[in-house]
């Protein structure tokens, strides 16, 4: 992919182009979001700034994301950039908490049309990755540039998005509050941007076969996932709510992982991390926990395990000029 020179910071984000510093980056709040979701290499009880979501985890849950992502919103998206004022020059597309790059390499080739892509994160490392394994063209052909942007989201700003076609998000909402979503959709309204958040989990799992343990494991997890002021579950509910409260349309769609065999590693992984975080919010677990997952990760090896883990994908369309949403 080749790379531009992006467009002047604001001050809430450094800008930079493909060549990006590895130094650590000591933040106030973490903005490597993508593939929190449920069960990550990262401890889950790190301080935001030491939430490193190692490339691993991101590329085994890739290509499930990538089934799981509502394709039926695409349409309404594509109604409405299609009839952006300037559309004639490039898309421009900001990637929030962008990881490694998976939302560029789902979406890019699903629209047609020049597009600059503006990947957002704190991890250079990350940002090094997606920038290199971005794609080179659109649906149609048409050529895909990519920049990059180091900073925090809690700060991000309509004057941030000035120009921005699209916002795009992976597996955010969950691990933002309630404040940290009011301020993304005010930015995202405010600039007249459309949001495309995905998979942000929902607060629900299916196992076949069931064990009598399963809703104890489940709620813990969902607890966790409320810590402090982190919306967790509910953040589909509060997003829907910011943004309609700031007159955009809404729509909300299913997108789950669905399990099976030919996903055994990342069912493994993703037991670990989703039992992991049960036992730290309910440490008197532990000993149940522990023989719970030693029992699923066997039904997984042998192939007997079958997981739904359920997330929801979320389209803000911000009325047009003139009141059209």
């Amino acid at each position: 992919m080749s790379t531009t020179t992006p467009a002047p910071s604001t001050g809430a984000e450094q800008a930079s182009t493909e060549t990006v510093s590895m130094e650590p980056v000591s933040t106030g709040s973490s903005l490597s979001l993508a593939g929190r979701g449920e069960g990550t290499a990262a401890a889950p009880s790190a301080p935001p700034e030491e939430h490193q979501y190692a490339p691993q985890w991101l590329e085994l849950r890739e290509p499930a994301d990538a089934i799981a992502r509502a394709a039926d919103l695409l349409d309404p998206l594509r109604i409405r950039l299609a009839n952006l004022p300037g559309r004639a020059t490039a898309l421009v597309v900001h990637d929030l908490g962008c990881g490694t790059g998976s939302m560029g390499r789902w979406l890019a080739p699903r629209l047609d049309g020049a597009q600059q892509w503006v990947l957002h994160d704190h991890d250079a490392d990350l940002l090094h990755l997606a920038t290199v394994r971005a794609p080179r063209a659109a649906g149609d052909g048409s050529p895909v540039t990519v920049t990059t942007r180091r900073g925090d989201l809690a700060r991000l700003r309509a004057a941030d998005l000035a120009g921005a076609s699209l916002v795009t998000a992976s597996a955010l909402l969950d691990v933002l509050t309630r404040d940290e979503i009011g301020a993304l959709a005010e930015a995202c309204v405010g600039a007249g941007c459309p949001a495309l958040l995905t998979l942000s989990v929902a607060g629900r799992v299916e196992l076949t076969p069931t064990d009598p343990l399963d809703a104890e494991i489940a709620e813990a997890f969902n607890a966790h996932q409320r810590r402090g002021d982190l919306l967790g579950p509910d953040a589909v509910t509060v997003a829907c709510e910011a943004f309609s409260e700031r007159g955009a349309t809404v729509r909300v769609n299913p997108s789950p992982w669905k399990l099976g065999p030919e996903h055994a590693e990342l069912a493994q992984e993703w037991l670990r991390g989703w039992v992991g975080a049960a036992i730290e919010h309910r440490p008197e677990l532990a000993e149940r926990a522990e023989a719970y997952l030693e029992r699923r990760l066997e039904q997984c090896a042998a192939g007997e395990l079958r997981v739904v883990v359920h997330h929801s994908d979320v389209l803000a369309l911000p009325r047009m000029t003139g009141g059209t949403s």
